[in-house]
């Protein structure tokens, strides 16, 4: 459970973590969609450098960040071996009823490549944005949804108290399992359907756990009189810097440039 690094914030002081909130996901949402526009190793390239360039930046050591990969291994491995196995084309390797092909060791490549530079992007964010510096940033660049009745803030405070659950209730199942484990229970051995029946004296404990945090958390919230947005004064409002237009100036161009490589297929 300690490998679980997405949705946590690693404190440090670096340019990235002093960059406006609103640049960062402005940033994070231009790399997605990078990475769908990427359809040739020379996109892929430039979106690697454009990452490799954001991580060394952001101080986050790169163990860190593969950490946080541990837990989504097993859906990647079968993601790829899907498309691997299931691609048609010209054939390469055949035993049995299994055939691999050229088309399909390139596809299923190119999306091991883009998933791990997905998950890598969006983490990226919230190693470097504290859960108040993303909920003002939120709220701040979506804010003119507000004018047609759209609950900005409180989607915003509702992503934000997501993320800081993250870490609470990993801790809290490492906590079960260990209890569990000094009780007699086994997580590990005996087939699927033995191991899901196993999960169970760990699940309900979570589940009570996570709803009377909720509960907890809601009685506090009103005990100080909070009603949403309205009327709400910023501690430390939100002011782009010379390095925040830097900043915008260097995704646009990296946006520019995957577009020119999709549209001249490079």
């Amino acid at each position: 459970m300690k490998s679980i690094t997405i949705g946590q914030y690693y404190a440090v002081d670096s340019p990235i973590h002093r960059l406006d909130p609103r640049v960062k996901l402005f940033a994070t949402l231009v790399f997605i969609v990078a990475l769908f526009l990427a359809q040739t190793p020379a996109a892929f390239g430039l979106a690697i450098v454009f990452l490799a360039f954001y991580v060394h930046i952001s101080k986050v050591p790169l163990r860190y960040i593969l950490r946080g990969l541990k837990p989504v291994l097993f859906l990647l491995i079968i993601s790829v071996l899907f498309n691997l196995l299931l691609t048609k084309g010209e054939v390469v390797f055949s035993i049995w009823k299994i055939q691999i092909t050229r088309e399909g060791i390139i596809f299923s490549a190119f999306m091991a490549v883009r998933l791990i530079m997905l998950i890598i992007g969006a983490s990226m964010m919230t190693y470097t944005t504290t859960p108040n510096q993303l909920t003002d940033g939120l709220e701040k660049s979506f804010g003119f949804l507000s004018k047609i009745h759209v609950p900005v803030h409180e989607i915003a405070m509702m992503m934000s108290i997501a993320l800081r659950f993250i870490p609470i209730l990993t801790e809290e199942t490492d906590k079960i399992m260990k209890a569990q484990m000094a009780r007699g229970a086994d997580f590990e051995s005996g087939r699927l359907i033995r191991r899901v029946m196993n999960m169970i004296p760990l699940l309900v404990p979570l589940f009570i756990s996570a709803i009377r945090r909720a509960g907890d958390l809601s009685l506090a919230m009103e005990a100080r009189c909070y009603h949403g947005g309205e009327g709400r004064t910023k501690m430390r409002p939100l002011r782009y810097k010379a390095a925040d237009y830097i900043a915008y100036a260097v995704i646009l161009l990296f946006l520019a440039g995957m577009i020119l490589l999709k549209v001249f297929h490079i």
